[in-house]
């Protein structure tokens, strides 16, 4: 497998620091914190555009989503990242 880093970025001290306070928190190495970062960052906007899309062909077909449900969803939504 090719080591070689496919992304570099650019950060102020204080994130830096900060990266390196969070990862040593979760007794991690920096670059598999990073990884489940950006893991779990992939995962909800995925989960958010298929809901979103739902959402558009449901009202396409005239159904419409309620605002409880709607409301359960972000709830469940926040619940989980609040976990991670």
């Amino acid at each position: 497998m090719d080591q070689r880093p496919i992304i570099s970025l650019d950060m102020d001290e204080s994130l830096r620091t900060a990266l390196y306070a969070a990862a040593a928190w979760r007794h991690m190495p920096v670059d598999d914190y990073i990884r489940d970062v950006l893991a779990t960052a992939v995962r909800m906007d995925t989960d958010l555009a298929a809901f979103v899309q739902e959402g558009v062909d449901s009202a396409d077909r005239g159904e419409l989503i309620g605002q409880d449900d709607m409301e359960a969803w972000f709830e469940a939504r926040y619940r989980s990242a609040a976990a991670e």
